[in-house]
């Protein structure tokens, strides 16, 4: 039993580094060789992101991958459109922009807050 619980486990750790490893090393090839700035590469993550979950195949990522496809970028934009889809189902043309929110909020207030404690102890050069 525990010989095939230890399979599985090395299973998961390699799918979640392929597909982990894809959505980086496309990033980084947005970013190095197409001369993007990290904010244009990182808004493209995101509508990527957003595309593959509005056809459906984003969710399935995250089965196939499960942390390496959660955790990168590109899961912010699967999140906005989950939420948004939900948020519409359950409180019509309103809830698009209130539903779109809840699932991104927690990582959002971690990086204001997160980023405002960095700002109190280290000086920004420039």
């Amino acid at each position: 039993m525990p010989e095939a619980l230890f399979g599985e486990l090395l299973r998961q750790f390699f799918r979640a580094l392929l597909i982990g490893g894809l959505f980086c090393t496309a990033g980084q090839l947005l970013f190095d060789l197409a001369n993007l700035t990290p904010a244009h590469t990182m808004s493209i993550l995101v509508s990527t992101g957003s595309l593959l979950a509005i056809c459906g195949i984003y969710p399935a990522l995250v089965d196939f991958a499960g942390f390496g496809a959660s955790l990168p970028i590109l899961n912010f934009g699967n999140l906005l459109v989950s939420g948004a889809r939900e948020g519409a189902l359950a409180d019509g043309f309103l809830g698009i922009l209130t539903g779109m929110l809840k699932p991104v909020s927690a990582g959002i207030t971690a990086a204001v807050v997160f980023g405002f404690l960095v700002a109190l102890f280290c000086k920004p050069k420039g």
